[in-house]
């Protein structure tokens, strides 16, 4: 494996000429219906299944090339998350008393019906170790013993279609109400934010930003953890899916739709449907492994690497022996500085930015990456002069640093 500094910057979508989506459908077929993505790892999992035909779980463990159907190969499969070695599934209610999570600890060779089996289930998300669930007509669900347990939290008359963690808040989206719900202490109590007229359908989290795609208004922006809401794009448009890292959000709907991409959080937005045969109706977006992944309904998986939308430079062959850290340059900066750190394993990384009052101003990264040497810049010309730091956080190393903006 060579080792890599990427460097992230926005490009030009007219400068990607040759840029365009890729489909991947060994092993899954080039027309299943995809409701959700996941990963854990280098696997990644594919919730699929479409009346009639209910065909589960697939795993990949080579980024997409190839697919293996798992043993839980009979559902409908809404909603899927990972917890260290535990993968849940969230799967419809047809046959009744089919629905309900599913458990596997084994990457999919053998599944477990938690609970919760006469509910269709939406959207899963993790807090911690809660795992959180959200139903049809019944709002959401917490358990805090993998699934062993489930309890009706205090948002319980609600069709929650998606879930969203940012630190210690939780989100969930809602069907009837076209609302975002905030819940700071697990569950216990939400309070509740009336967004539009339409139904809340997809929800993303990148820093402070919370983004939320509505059933025909577009994509919506909430910057203090969803008491406000500002359409930010995509007016008129049902956005179904979501995916979010740093500055950079893509966003997936109907047909009429198909992707689009933006790289300041919803200023501007550019259609990124290079490659498909049609716009397709998209359900569900994953970034990891350096590519962004694409659910879709009745064309199977979609693949892009994330390549495309940053510059990416290969200079080394040299795996790093350790994690590091290292201090941003120029500092103090203005406007901009350049970060880098290095990874001896796979793992999935986290680096934010956050000021003196630890607050989170900016996530640069939130997915698993692969071993070697990484740099990025941050523009903070949004941002007032003043200290701020930055934290590397993956498996288990965590390391902070000071920087300065001088205006």
């Amino acid at each position: 494996m060579k080792k890599m500094i990427y460097t992230l910057m926005f490009l030009a979508i007219a400068s990607m000429a040759n840029a365009q989506w890729v489909q991947m459908s060994n092993g899954i077929g080039t027309s299943q219906t995809v409701w959700s993505l996941a990963s854990n790892g280098n696997n990644i999992f594919a919730g699929t299944g479409l009346y009639p035909n209910y065909t589960g779980v697939y795993l990949s463990t080579n980024n997409g090339v190839n697919w293996d159907q798992t043993a839980l190969n009979n559902r409908e499969i809404f909603a899927l998350a990972t917890l260290g070695n535990n993968i849940f599934a969230g799967t419809g209610n047809s046959p009744v008393g089919t629905g309900g999570v599913y458990l596997s600890t084994n990457n999919g060779a053998n599944w477990t019906q938690t609970g919760l089996n006469y509910h269709t289930i939406r959207s899963l998300a993790i807090l911690g170790t809660t795992v959180f669930t959200g139903t049809m007509d019944s709002g959401v669900y917490r358990s805090t013993n993998n699934g062993t347990n489930w309890i009706l939290t205090s948002l319980n008359n609600q069709d929650v279609l998606n879930l969203a963690v940012n630190g210690i808040n939780i989100f969930a989206g809602t069907y009837i109400s076209a609302s975002v719900y905030t819940s700071t202490d697990n569950g216990a109590n939400w309070t509740q934010a009336v967004v539009n007229s339409e139904a809340i359908i997809s929800l993303a989290v990148s820093g402070n930003n919370i983004f939320a795609g509505s059933n025909g208004n577009g994509v919506y922006l909430s910057t203090n953890n969803g008491t406000n809401w500002t359409q930010v794009g995509l007016s008129g448009q049902s956005i179904s899916a979501l995916a979010a890292v740093g500055n950079n959000i893509f966003a997936g709907g109907s047909s009429s739709v198909g992707i689009y991409f933006s790289s300041n959080n919803g200023t501007s937005w550019a259609s990124i449907n290079q490659g498909f045969p049609a716009y397709p109706n998209l359900h569900t977006l994953l970034i990891t492994n350096n590519y962004i992944y694409a659910g879709t309904s009745s064309y199977s998986v979609w693949r892009r690497p994330l390549s495309e939308f940053t510059s990416i430079k290969n200079t080394s062959n040299e795996i790093p022996d350790k994690y590091i850290l290292s201090q941003n340059f120029p500092n103090p900066f203005n406007p901009s500085t350049n970060i880098s750190y290095e990874l001896p394993t796979n793992g999935f990384v986290k680096l934010i930015v956050f000021d003196v009052r630890g607050l989170e101003v900016e996530t640069l990264v939130n997915e698993n990456q692969s071993a070697g040497t990484y740099s990025l810049d941050w523009s903070a010309s949004l941002f007032p002069s003043g200290v701020y730091f930055y934290r590397l956080t993956v498996d288990g190393f965590s390391e902070t640093k000071k920087m300065i903006l001088i205006r």
